[in-house]
């Protein structure tokens, strides 16, 4: 039986970014309680994006484990969350960041450039331009895929995509790379010619922006 139990002990921030962070307790072989800390970045989607302290509380019950960790400062944890950065970053040897999360990054990042805050206007304020919301709106669906898939699965698409070729993170033609896999999978996308999606935008222009509010910015797939 998983006796793994997990909960919410607040947030950090580090370089601007929110972590969440979470206690984790479980019960071993010896009969007895052992602890961690997980954190969690503000767009992972699975548990398997956390990453987490070494096992650092060992008690007799878990009340003890919760009781020892809720007494810890802020400082403390956010050493902890930089230790844990530190082990990962280590442990990896220079290996690219996730390559689905990077690429969701980078797309959200220009559908942003592209329109704006354009799900904010007021609907007595001027209608922002069409062309480059139309823009916004196929990354967004390009974004919104990928975030679908398997990160595995991700990868090996990538890979079939670019041909064998390898996408090195560290150069300067990684965009150009990027931009071959985002061409290649708009492609094969359903999506709607311009006309057809302007006509749609113009009659439910609430439910776009709540789409695009919601992809970039409340840590949720719509």
């Amino acid at each position: 039986m998983d006796r793994t139990r997990r909960r919410s002990v607040g947030f950090l921030e580090r370089d601007g970014e929110e972590w969440a962070c979470y206690l984790v307790t479980f019960s071993s072989d010896d009969h007895r309680w052992r602890g961690y800390f997980s954190f969690r970045p503000p767009d992972a989607e699975e548990e398997d994006e956390e990453i987490r302290t070494a096992d650092i509380f060992l008690e007799a019950s878990e009340a003890e484990i919760d009781h020892k960790a809720r007494g810890l400062g802020r400082p403390l944890l956010s050493g902890l969350l930089a230790s844990a950065l530190h082990s990962r970053e280590r442990d990896e040897d220079g290996a690219p960041p996730r390559l689905r999360r990077w690429f969701r990054t980078i797309l959200s990042e220009n559908s942003r450039e592209l329109t704006g805050e354009w799900e904010e206007v007021e609907e007595e304020e001027k209608l922002p331009d069409l062309h480059s919301l139309y823009s916004s709106y196929r990354l967004d669906q390009v974004a919104h895929f990928i975030a679908l898939i398997r990160p595995e699965h991700f990868q090996e698409a990538v890979d079939r995509i670019l041909d064998g070729r390898s996408m090195d993170f560290a150069g300067k033609d990684r965009l150009q790379f990027a931009m071959m896999v985002v061409a290649y999978i708009e492609e094969h996308l359903p999506l709607p010619p311009y006309e057809a999606w302007v006509e749609d935008y113009l009659a439910h222009p609430e439910e776009y922006r709540l789409y695009a509010h919601t992809l970039h910015r409340a840590g949720r797939l719509p």
